[in-house]
């Protein structure tokens, strides 16, 4: 018989903690969920529960995270079945608002999340996940060709340095606006991303206004392609 390591029992029983917060606030949402009732579902022990996470809200922010790295992987795969790259992004765009209609996600990242963590810790969390993988498709889409919409003697003087550049917990400087560039458009498209996965996740009917929203978010992308 193998014995598990004390590190390796503390790693499985927050893994276990987070993947029933996930489930249960998913479900039921922050409020109506417990940390006796995650813990309970985790089969582990309140105390447990506390010694790992500390309370209810940093269980909370856990869950959060894995939901964000979970769409980003998705996002990552998505992109990876296009061979052009604009497409990829175009593509990403949709399957992110397609996402928000996952009971889960939309209840914990986009209904509670902002009031439980307040909103700019749940914009950082977000940058760190969904703005770098949109970054990242802006930056492969601008050096896959020349510009679209810009002349051809202007060099590419909007690009910025290295892949995703602008993106994580660092603010907008007036410089990197007044240049414009990719880090200010992919910006720009994620937050108009994340406002769509808002209006999806107060509508009585998102699946019936998922085309439509697409659409908009398509032409938005369109006029914002590097």
């Amino acid at each position: 018989m193998i014995r598990r390591t004390q590190a390796e029992r503390s790693d499985g029983t927050t893994a276990a903690l987070t993947r029933a917060a996930r489930e249960l606030f998913g479900r039921h949402g922050y409020a109506a969920t417990s940390i006796d009732a995650v813990a309970a579902a985790a089969g582990v022990t309140k105390g447990a529960a506390y010694h790992h996470f500390g309370g209810k809200a940093p269980l909370f922010r856990a869950a959060v995270e894995e939901e964000l790295v979970a769409v980003s992987a998705r996002l990552e795969r998505v992109a990876a079945e296009e061979g052009e790259p604009w497409a990829a992004v175009r593509r990403g765009a949709h399957a992110f608002l397609e996402h928000c209609l996952d009971p889960g996600f939309r209840r914990i990242v986009l209904l509670d999340a902002p009031s439980v963590l307040g909103w700019e810790t749940v914009r950082e969390m977000e940058h760190a996940h969904l703005l770098r993988v949109l970054h990242a498709g802006f930056e492969l889409a601008a050096t896959s060709g020349p510009a679209r919409d810009e002349p051809a003697a202007r060099g590419g003087t909007e690009r910025e340095g290295p892949a995703g550049g602008g993106t994580g917990r660092e603010g907008l400087a007036g410089g990197e606006v007044e240049r414009g560039g990719l880090a200010v458009r992919a910006r720009l498209v994620f937050g108009a991303l994340c406002e769509g996965g808002m209006l999806l996740a107060r509508s009585p009917d998102p699946a019936a206004d998922l085309p439509r929203l697409a659409a908009e978010a398509g032409r938005l992308l369109e006029s914002l392609r590097p």
